[in-house]
């Protein structure tokens, strides 16, 4: 397998990565959002955003990237 074959499913690896601690961010989001903390809560669902608008764009190059030539 050349190097430029390890490129997709290395992001592919990555992404996911992202994905999941999306999910882990949401779940301490939610947990401070019930103990009062709107404040900290609103800010981190400021950075989940983010992460969520790039996701759609790393998985739509992603699908790009693994589509045969």
């Amino acid at each position: 397998m050349s190097n430029a074959d390890l490129l997709p499913p290395l992001l592919s690896k990555i992404y996911q990565n992202q994905l999941a601690l999306e999910a882990a961010l949401m779940e301490l989001t939610l947990w401070v959002e019930r103990r009062g903390s709107a404040e900290v809560a609103g800010n981190v669902h400021g950075a989940l955003d983010t992460i969520s608008k790039n996701g759609e764009f790393i998985n739509m190059t992603l699908a790009v990237l693994m589509s045969p030539e």
